[in-house]
């Protein structure tokens, strides 16, 4: 396993980072015991930064996160959430942002995180996230129940413009650092460098578009992105490789961002992900993917509040 320190921090956290949203059934219902079973594998293989969030399964992945990690927590980094929650609800008021950190604490049976992360901030009204919400996660940090604070979010730009305004450990960028999208070295990861924050990427397989698993129903991509998943299927099989691992260690490649985050359930799959380790994409691949995807880079669909969507400029 390779480490990198998380920006500022104190922290070397693994490249592959154990993303426990499978573990609330968010894809699939996961066995339990088969949960368990993929952490305990994971941690064996040198993966020691674990997120975590009370949206994923409406509670479930926490309480599992914590019944894993119980006799191992002291040699992990573990991360969760605030202001995001199940059955759709947000609240980035400063008053539960600043409870729910008991709340996950319970679930996950420890009496301190390493890193809250204000989630999924562009659902939230500008103004309280910077006055209400990251506030509070300030307030936690200085009650000793987290040693790090930091926000997430989808739109790329949107992060860059709060992270310009507040001062933070980490930002979490997801869907921005893929073969089809780079936006992510734009604005954060010079922002990244100038601020002194840690940089970490999540959904590398951009929710299941980038291998050969059934893309969710749910999935918001514009179908031009989503229609790129047999052609890149079909390109990489030309190579002897699947397309899930040349897209993750695509992104682990990236040396600005500390840890990728993957979704994990199985064991087998933590084997499958940590294999990528040794893995190097073959030459002229890489081109050949670029080439493909041209026509829908960085391509992306917005989520959240319509006055916190920042368009790109373009130069004519």
């Amino acid at each position: 396993m390779e480490y990198r320190r998380l920006g500022q921090t104190n922290m070397d956290v693994s490249i592959i980072g154990y993303g426990a949203s499978p573990l609330g059934n968010v894809f699939n219902v996961t066995d339990e015991r088969e949960g368990i079973r993929a952490v305990h594998t994971a941690i064996d293989h040198g993966i020691n930064f674990f997120d975590v969030a009370p949206f994923y399964g409406d509670t479930l992945a926490e309480e599992r996160l914590g019944k894993a990690l119980l006799t191992k927590r002291n040699d992990l980094f573990l991360s969760t959430k605030c202001c995001r929650y199940g059955n759709g609800v947000f609240d980035f008021s400063y008053h539960r942002a600043l409870g729910s950190i008991d709340e996950s604490l319970k679930r996950l049976r420890t009496d301190y995180v390493d890193l809250y992360i204000v989630h999924d901030i562009e659902f939230g009204d500008r103004e309280q996230v910077l006055n209400e919400a990251i506030p509070a996660a300030i307030k936690v940090k200085e009650q000793g129940k987290a040693r790090y604070i930091g926000f997430s979010g989808l739109p790329v730009r949107y992060l860059a413009q709060i992270a310009r305004a507040v001062a933070v450990d980490v930002v979490l960028s997801w869907g921005h650092y893929t073969l089809l999208n780079d936006e992510i070295n734009e604005d954060l990861v010079p922002l990244s460098r100038q601020k002194g924050f840690g940089l970490m990427n999540a959904a590398p397989l951009l929710q299941r578009i980038l291998s050969d698993a059934p893309i969710p129903a749910w999935h918001n991509a514009p179908q031009g992105i989503k229609d790129m998943q047999p052609k890149l299927l079909a390109l990489c099989q030309d190579y002897g490789m699947a397309l899930s691992d040349v897209a993750l260690r695509y992104a682990l490649d990236n040396p600005a961002i500390a840890t990728t985050i993957v979704g994990l359930a199985e064991p087998d799959y933590v084997e499958k992900n940590v294999r990528v380790l040794n893995f190097t994409i073959p030459d002229g691949l890489l081109e050949q993917v670029e080439s493909l995807v041209a026509p829908v880079k960085n391509q992306m669909w917005f989520e959240g509040k319509p006055d916190n969507y920042i368009p790109k400029l373009t130069t004519v």
